[in-house]
């Protein structure tokens, strides 16, 4: 494998094992632990734009009012992402969160339709409508949407959409995002804190180091994921990415003994179904894609 794929699986490697990392905190309030996500990274990002001396230039790319208003939905899209996931891992949700980013690839295909005029296969049609029937057998099985995942495909779905039109690169995107998520998330954690409910400085030295650390961990695959779509086609990182909720569903399922009832094999085995035959269908066609671009 070359030096993209390996950045490639990394990512997503470290993407499917967060839910681990968060159980480690799940004393803490999910609304805090995104506080502090954002907190750090946002200085963490700052200090690799000033050390790397882009200051000047991210200033005039990205403060501007157009732009502003463009990630500012686009941060309100991925705290709501942050805060479901991390709720849901910590609440024993961990195989509806996987069920998520299963389906979310499939969304963002059929948002690509709706709002950028793409076209589809039909064989990709069969992915989207099989993947709709999954949905559909959960919810008449359990009698209620299964709204975890449902939020999480929603949200970053849309996240992925404005960050299509969006002008700004995966570095100063992120960062403008965090920027404008800083001062809500600090006035929140101060005053946790001020009615003595903040966990930082207070639950030992190894929440704290871990609070800090969350800043590495969003921002570190994140980076990784960018110099892989760079140098890795984007068929094979549309099959990469199903290593995430792969992971994530066997840690709740192995790991954490979360409930994994024949209702839920068969709605989700109709989700993978689909996933295997747009997985499948990209792949062909991107393989005569390049035969044809071969001969010319």
């Amino acid at each position: 494998m070359n030096k993209g794929t390996w950045y490639a699986v990394g990512a997503y490697v470290m993407w499917g094992l967060l839910p681990i990392y968060w159980k480690e905190l799940h004393t803490i309030p999910a609304i805090q632990l995104i506080g502090h996500r954002i907190i750090w990274s946002c200085l963490m990002l700052f200090g690799i734009i000033l050390i790397s001396r882009q200051l000047k230039v991210f200033r005039v790319s990205a403060l501007k009012l157009r732009v502003i208003g463009i990630y500012l939905v686009a941060a309100s899209l991925i705290a709501v992402n942050w805060l479901t996931y991390v709720w849901a891992v910590n609440a024993g949700f961990i195989v509806e969160t996987s069920l998520g980013y299963f389906i979310n690839p499939l969304f963002s295909v059929l948002l690509g339709v709706a709002f950028l005029h793409e076209r589809l296969r039909p064989w990709q049609w069969m992915s989207i409508g099989l993947a709709m029937a999954g949905v559909l057998y959960l919810t008449i099985a359990y009698g209620s949407l299964p709204w975890i995942a449902l939020t999480l495909t929603f949200s970053f779905g849309f996240y992925g959409l404005v960050k299509k039109i969006a002008p700004l690169g995966s570095l100063y995107g992120l960062m403008l995002e965090t920027a404008i998520l800083f001062l809500p998330a600090l006035a929140y954690l101060l005053y946790a804190d001020g009615v003595g409910q903040g966990a930082f400085l207070r639950t030992g030295l190894l929440p704290d180091i871990l609070l800090v650390s969350a800043g590495l961990l969003t921002i570190v695959p994140l980076l990784m994921f960018a110099s892989a779509a760079r140098r890795v086609p984007l068929s094979l990182v549309g099959i990469l990415q199903y290593i995430a909720p792969t992971l994530q569903f066997l840690l709740g399922v192995l790991v954490y003994g979360e409930d994994f009832t024949t209702e839920r094999f068969i709605g989700f085995g109709i989700v993978w179904i689909a996933l295997i035959i747009y997985g499948a269908e990209g792949f062909l066609a991107y393989r005569a894609q390049a035969a044809v671009a071969g001969t010319d």
